[in-house]
């Protein structure tokens, strides 16, 4: 697949990175040289220096050859443009623009056929804000990921010991819950991935990612790590824009979440910007003025007691500092954005229970438009090494090699597997834990776990479907 990237910073980089590993043949394109260079200089890639908005050097690019172009500068401006010169001069059939604009989301004719023409849109900070909300509703979670318009949600979980199943096989779970609708899709001991069967046993410090119905979600993190009380005091620090969207997201009943924590307060630096959340948030949340990796300010803010902290700002040692002092002052818990994949896999698990990344929250809206075949859904896995995917399966038992066959029998890459099917729509949908004799049927979509993105185009070719089905 040939793909042209916009922007060689921080998301763009990533994205590259991300990308390059699975024999795409990617072209990045960013005005700084020193960008360009060092990607150069890591991968194989083509990288060129310049304008994107430049149709010359679009061309030079082989823009009219492009089967995705993904425009992720720090500039909105940019992105839309390069998105709009894409589909009128060079016809590229996918595009995808990095908006950080939130009141553009209200004009989404502007955005897409009857204005910039993107294809996609991608908010990473509302990606981010959604996933740390997931992360403040169930406290025991690692990490949380949802499928199936939210009906099945994929957690990781620390596995803890004195927990009910600390110690025990993966194939009592059922017996543990057996109203549950649940099933344990991966262990990790020591950073590495164990074949698992239903003997295998789990040990204390395990990395559990299980796949579940959402409604049953928060009762298997139980039987993994003893019950953590609901966060009922929130410190958020770093980023006015980042706390405002989370403390909206929290308090104005939206569907990602339960119930509010009792108390929420804000630390801002600039004393200008405090005062502007503060009237935007009202008796939401207390906002507070200062350096949020200064001792006397978290203690005026009540870190002592509060049940998490959630450092935010641009500047990762900041927010690992920041985070750091927290938990020593007393936070019960911790969440640090920490764009550096090698800090964040350093780090998480430590003093600091959480890394989040916004450059993986964009990646996580940007692979499933990627990937071949048809995926609804996906996301990267513990910073990026591994993979969940959802994919659809179509065709029938002549043209599929998935369809009409038990799971059983479904030739997946060594280490991957099937960890639940979703069959049919609307209130017809079923989630089904996937077992050896179950039959996957036509339009099933099928929830795959990848332990490395190097077997991700072998599971893409088990799902396409051969010519003649069309």
């Amino acid at each position: 697949m040939k793909i042209l990237i916009i922007g060689a910073g921080r998301i763009g980089s990533s994205v590259a990175e991300s990308l390059v590993s699975e024999a795409n043949d990617i072209t990045v394109i960013d005005k700084d040289p020193a960008n360009i260079s060092f990607l150069q200089s890591r991968f194989d890639l083509r990288g060129i220096v310049g304008d994107a908005l430049s149709p010359q050097l679009l061309e030079n690019a082989s823009a009219s050859d492009t089967d995705i172009l993904i425009a992720v500068t720090s500039s909105d401006e940019t992105n839309l443009a390069v998105c709009l010169l894409a589909s009128r001069v060079f016809n590229i059939p996918t595009r995808i623009a990095r908006v950080r604009n939130e009141e553009l989301r209200s004009y989404p004719r502007l955005l897409r056929e009857e204005g910039f023409d993107a294809t996609t849109v991608i908010w990473p900070e509302q990606a981010l804000t959604r996933y740390l909300v997931k992360l403040i509703d169930i406290p025991e979670a690692l990490q949380v990921q949802e499928f199936a318009e939210g009906r099945v949600s994929l957690i990781a979980v620390r596995a803890q010991e004195g927990s009910p199943m600390v110690g025990g096989p993966i194939g009592e779970l059922n017996a543990h819950i057996p109203n549950a609708c649940a099933r344990i899709a991966a262990l990790f001991r020591r950073n590495q991935c164990l074949a698992i069967n239903a003997r295998t046993l789990i040990e204390a410090g395990d990395e559990v990612i299980f796949v579940a119905d959402t409604r049953h979600a928060r009762l298997v993190t139980t039987q993994l790590r003893r019950r953590t009380t609901a966060t009922r005091s929130l410190i958020i620090a770093g980023s006015s824009i980042m706390s405002r969207s989370i403390v909206q997201a929290l308090t104005e009943g939206n569907e990602l979440t339960g119930a509010a924590p009792a108390s929420i307060r804000v630390i801002e630096a600039d004393r200008r910007q405090a005062e502007d959340l503060a009237l935007t948030l009202g008796d939401r949340a207390m906002v507070l003025s200062g350096d949020f990796d200064d001792e006397d300010t978290l203690l005026s803010a009540g870190v002592e007691g509060c049940d998490l902290f959630i450092s935010l700002s641009s500047d990762d040692e900041n927010n690992i500092l920041s985070a750091l002092l927290a938990k020593r002052l007393g936070a019960r818990r911790t969440i640090a954005l920490v764009n550096r994949r090698i800090y964040g896999e350093l780090i998480e698990g430590s003093r600091i229970d959480i890394t989040v990344s916004q450059t993986q929250a964009a990646l996580d809206e940007l692979i499933r438009y990627v990937r071949h075949g048809d995926v609804t859904a996906a996301y990267s896995l513990r910073h990026g090494i591994a993979e969940a995917l959802e994919f659809v399966a179509h065709g029938t038992p002549e043209s599929s090699r998935v369809v009409g066959r038990r799971i059983h029998d479904i030739r997946l890459p060594a280490g991957c597997s099937v960890a639940a099917l979703i069959r049919g729509e609307g209130d017809d949908t079923q989630v089904l834990m996937a077992s050896f004799d179950l039959v996957i049927e036509q339009e099933d979509r099928l929830i795959i776990f990848v332990p490395n993105r190097r077997l991700i185009p072998a599971v893409e070719k088990l799902f396409a479907v051969d010519v003649s089905f069309f």
